[in-house]
């Protein structure tokens, strides 16, 4: 994956904070430390996201589709 140089303005304590990650060897870096955190609140929101959506959907449309074509299919489903 290729990367890209970006110029970022942050808070001093919170600079702070990442120094204290980095220097007690939670990161190797500021650079991969804020990445990670970057990557985890992309994903958390993109997880979020599709939560939203999908309470959008209406359970007996979904049901109904999910059964679509079901009813006729049972009949030549083998017996057991």
């Amino acid at each position: 994956m290729s990367t890209a140089k970006i110029t970022i303005s942050i808070d001093q304590s919170l600079l702070k904070r990442v120094d204290r990650l980095v220097k007690s060897r939670h990161f190797p870096n500021r650079s991969q430390a804020i990445q990670a955190a970057l990557h985890e609140k992309v994903n958390r929101i993109d997880k979020t996201r599709l939560g939203h959506e999908c309470a959008k959907l209406d359970v007996t449309i979904e049901q109904s589709l999910a059964e679509e074509g079901l009813e006729l299919e049972v009949s030549q489903w083998p017996e057991y």
